[in-house]
């Protein structure tokens, strides 16, 4: 396994938990799922932060924070329209 496999794998793991504690599901298409855990751990490694990456930095490190996964929106997202922003996180059926 590379390094970079290794990370994702990780993030995967992260995002899972986190989402059980919610009492909601990951996205089940493993596309769109890995295009975002690929994207957190891009950002990770380039910013030092897990940012969306479907939403757009300023660059502005306290602005930033906002849009750090989980963001701030994520929990009205998946109240209101049954998934996040990303459609990582999707409120179970």
């Amino acid at each position: 396994m590379t390094e970079e496999n290794a990370e994702e794998e990780d993030m995967l793991k992260w995002a899972k938990g986190y989402a059980k504690k919610q009492g909601w599901t990951l996205n089940t298409d493993e596309k769109q799922r890995g295009t975002v855990i690929r994207g957190l751990v891009r950002n990770k490694k380039k910013f030092g932060r897990p940012y969306c990456p479907c939403r757009i930095r300023s660059g502005d490190e306290e602005k930033d924070i906002a849009i750090e996964c989980p963001c701030v929106y994520h929990k009205d997202e998946v109240t209101k329209e049954g998934h996040c922003h990303c459609n990582l996180y999707y409120k179970t059926a």
